[in-house]
């Protein structure tokens, strides 16, 4: 629903929170979300609105900020880029004016649509692409002056309007981009790891069928001539089939999504944990002491961090325990997965550590602020701990 602008913020303070705001998450939506509410509540404008075009005369998104829920549905489809709108995009430059309806390139809105004065409008660019433009509508007068009952006529936005809301595109279209590599980021992690889950579905579940399927053949020819060891071959047909129904099991879970935003780090890595525990023979076991409260940023690189110990420690080392602990260290997080498997040399697996997804998780942790620690031992089992900054 539509919420009143406050009142207009003024100097560096107000600036400083409005640019902040716009820095502190990653989702796009939400940025361009609070692009359009601090644009608003900067300038103390009755409506603002931000447009993103879709490269084909459209808005692939459009946000609004002063119109309620039910205005909206009720204004209709997202609108085109025609008149003022389409001019400020094509030759990306700022437009000011004190009544827009008299703007010889106002093609009118729809019936449901408020009915608007002073219009300021502010392209954001990076480099030579438009990413959307910014339009604010009357200037909110604020209260009615002593004395009098009725609130002053909308106020006409200023040249200083406009430098100040040039200023707010400018790092909106850093904020913008930020938020976009970052979503692509996440969608080429996401696809890694799919490509990681295809390859053990393939050594893994692939070679347990195969197995089977040899097995099965075995016991077939055997029925006759040796039943007795016809049922042996059976019973081991059945001992595969059940290993490779939990392998499937455990890559199911890998490859859907978790569900960190509904249940949380310490609910998703429990749950994987305990599916992984019955699909492979080692104890896989996980403790939580002293949970801290992150960003979704940091939880997301703490869970995939733990997918790749777990799964290096649970396919390459041949453990018979496997623990996942998750704890704090001082105003920190730190997860740490050990396990007592073959271990091996740090300092001897340059080319191995590619390949191990040890570089992976390094990057991942250094990209949320954090590290990554390895210790490992031939024959002494490994640990690996991340740290990440708590707030």
């Amino acid at each position: 629903m539509a919420t009143p602008p406050g009142p207009a913020p003024t100097g560096l303070a107000a600036v400083s929170a409005a640019l902040l705001a716009m820095n502190r998450t990653l989702e796009v939506r939400d940025v361009l979300q609070t692009i359009v509410r601090s644009a608003r509540d900067l300038l103390g404008a009755r409506y603002a609105a931000l447009g993103v075009p879709d490269g084909n005369g459209g808005f692939a998104q459009f946000l609004v900020e002063g119109v309620s829920d039910r205005q909206w549905r009720e204004i209709g489809p997202l609108p085109r880029q025609h008149g003022v709108l389409a001019a400020m995009l094509r030759g990306a430059t700022p437009e000011r004016l004190a009544d827009v309806r008299d703007d010889p390139r106002f093609e009118g809105w729809p019936e449901a649509h408020p009915e608007l004065k002073g219009f300021l409008g502010m392209p954001i660019a990076s480099g030579d692409e438009v990413l959307g433009a910014l339009f604010l509508a009357d200037r909110d007068p604020g209260p009615p002056r002593p004395g009098e009952t009725e609130p002053a006529p909308a106020r006409t936005f200023t040249a200083e309007d406009e430098e100040l809301l040039r200023l707010l595109a400018e790092h909106a279209a850093i904020a913008l981009t930020n938020a976009r590599l970052y979503e692509r980021g996440r969608e080429l992690t996401i696809a890694e790891e799919r490509a990681r889950i295809a390859h053990e579905l393939h050594d893994a579940v692939a070679q347990k069928l195969f197995s089977l399927r040899l097995t099965a053949q075995a016991a077939a020819t055997l029925t006759d001539r040796d039943p007795a060891r016809a049922r042996a071959e059976l019973a081991e047909v059945t001992r595969l089939a059940a290993e490779a129904a939990d392998e499937l099991r455990a890559a199911v879970v890998e490859l859907r999504p978790a569900a960190l935003d509904e249940d949380g780090l310490v609910a998703t890595l429990a749950a994987q944990v305990q599916v992984l525990d019955r699909a492979h023979p080692a104890s896989t076991t996980f403790s939580c002491e002293d949970p801290r409260a992150l960003p979704a940023a940091q939880e997301e690189a703490l869970l995939r961090v733990a997918q790749e110990a777990l799964h290096n420690a649970l396919r390459h080392a041949d453990p018979r325990h496997v623990r996942v602990s998750l704890g704090g260290r001082g105003l920190a997080a730190v997860l740490r997965v050990t396990d007592d498997g073959v271990g091996f040399d740090p300092d001897a697996v340059r080319d191995a550590g590619r390949h191990l997804g040890l570089v992976s998780m390094r990057e991942r942790a250094t990209g949320v602020g954090g590290r990554l620690r390895v210790d490992s031992t031939p024959g002494q089992g490994t640990v690996i701990e991340m740290e990440v900054p708590g707030g």
